[in-house]
């Protein structure tokens, strides 16, 4: 095999040797390589006699840890964004006064020589040193009770799914057709049925007697549907679904009540004191409509992020709790949002030619919401559900959900920041604004061709 040429081992050892160069930022840096069971510390040579350190990930090695630290004199401190093996480390460190930056590891990827954790650490501190690294976003620390709170309920309704899924199993082994006559198995009809089921009940008719009003089907075909193989251990497995599906009821109604604890914690921000406070009369009114939850939501944010067409309470809870209410501290503008979703184009450019203008593939909760607040403007009546029907129609349902999604996005900056109200005006006047672009474009383009436009 031929050697390596020289020059390019050269220019491998070239790159740290040229951020000497650079100007110090900051010149009490370290960096934390953050794993399961330690946590590997680098500090500037000279602050002590090891300029490396191992601690443990045990509560009492983080306080040691933050104690060496201040006895070196450090004040920033960088870690990558590893699981969820940084947050014990990074919240301690905060509440040492330390201040604490998280890093996303595709920035710090290119350690020159060969990779380990402890040279994995040195250069993080270097680059941090020089002011090389950007912070990931974080929200306020105040928020993150009511996003902890939500993503628990997330779970628990996905489990809480689960378990329909498996009372439907049970039921359909044993042909008992009761999910084809009704819409849903856990509403009062379905479950005061499943539970008669359990207590020993097989007579169709008497079951069929329990029928809610609202049904569609009548008992006849309801006590037919009824019909099945009554074996016991179908039965047990339909009876532990059934015990599991209410544990997790019960387990999503304490924590909505720890959803509203926590939204009633956080601090109000009053209309008036935003840059724009100029707001309807009718405001007022439209708060009252929404529910306790969301009209804690208007009372932090200063808006009703509701009106805007598409994004509902549930939507509206994700989004602040993911983001914040303070959203022009974290983001200077709204493209910058709507780049840290990866709901914009993303360009690519190497040797002054475009490579790539797809988004970013971010795994983002907040990103999600907004994708299917846009996706379900499909048959909205409103200038947004007749912007995202011409989107479709000229780029497909995949590229217009994510281009309505980023306007959905701006839209909710600019009502959190600005303070101004959204108000809807309407498909028709969308249509007629839309026809309006287009005869003034073709107005310019005849006017360069020297042509004149006569009306049909």
């Amino acid at each position: 095999m031929p050697k390596r040429r020289g020059k390019a081992k050269g220019k491998e050892k070239a790159q740290p040797q040229e951020l000497e160069n650079l100007p110090v930022l900051n010149l009490h840096a370290a960096a934390i390589d953050i794993g399961s069971q330690q946590h590997l510390v680098a500090i500037p040579p000279g602050k002590d006699t090891e300029s490396v350190r191992s601690f443990g990930a045990f509560t009492g090695d983080l306080h040691a840890m933050a104690g060496w630290l201040k006895q070196c004199r450090i004040k920033s401190v960088v870690m990558e964004s590893t699981g969820v093996y940084w947050i014990a480390a990074f919240q301690i460190l905060e509440q040492h006064g330390f201040e604490v930056q998280l890093i996303d590891a595709r920035q710090a990827k290119n350690l020159p020589g060969r990779k380990s954790d402890v040279l994995d650490c040195q250069w993080h501190q270097k680059l941090h040193t020089f002011g090389l690294l950007n912070g990931c976003f974080h929200p306020a620390a105040q928020i993150v009770p009511f996003r902890s709170y939500l993503r628990l309920r997330e779970e628990l309704v996905g489990a809480a799914t689960q378990s329909i899924q498996h009372m439907q199993k049970a039921l359909f082994e044993m042909n008992v057709q009761l999910a084809n006559v009704i819409s849903d198995i856990t509403g009062e009809t379905g479950l005061a049925i499943i539970e008669a089921i359990l207590a020993g009940e097989r007579d169709g008719k008497k079951l069929a007697e329990l029928k809610n009003r609202r049904i569609r089907a009548s008992k006849e075909t309801i006590a037919k549907s009824l019909e099945g193989n009554w074996r016991p251990e179908l039965l047990f497995a339909l009876q532990s679904a059934l015990d599991t599906y209410k544990f997790h009821q019960g387990q999503i109604g304490q924590c909505e009540q720890q959803i509203a604890q926590a939204v009633a914690q956080l601090p109000s921000r009053d209309p008036a004191t935003q840059n724009s406070p100029e707001r309807s009369s009718a405001w007022p009114a439209e708060e009252q409509k929404l529910s306790l939850l969301g009209a804690q939501l208007v009372r932090i944010t200063g808006v009703d992020l509701t009106r805007i067409d598409g994004i509902g309470e549930q939507i509206a809870q994700v989004l602040v709790s993911e983001l914040g209410t303070d959203l022009q501290s974290s983001f200077k503008t709204e493209k910058h949002l709507s780049s840290y979703l990866g709901l914009c184009a993303g360009t690519k450019i190497s040797g002054g030619k475009v490579l790539k203008r797809k988004s970013r593939k971010v795994a983002h909760r907040a990103s999600t919401a907004l994708r299917l607040a846009a996706r379900s403007l499909e048959k909205s009546n409103s200038a947004l559900g007749a912007n995202f029907g011409r989107l479709k129609a000229r780029l497909g349902a995949p590229k217009a959900i994510t281009a309505m999604a980023n306007k959905l996005a701006k839209l909710v900056y600019r009502l959190m920041v600005y303070g101004k109200d959204y108000f809807d005006i309407g498909a028709q006047r969308y249509e007629q604004k839309f026809r309006l672009q287009q005869i003034r474009r073709l107005q310019k383009q005849a006017k360069l061709l020297n042509l004149k436009l006569v009306p049909a």
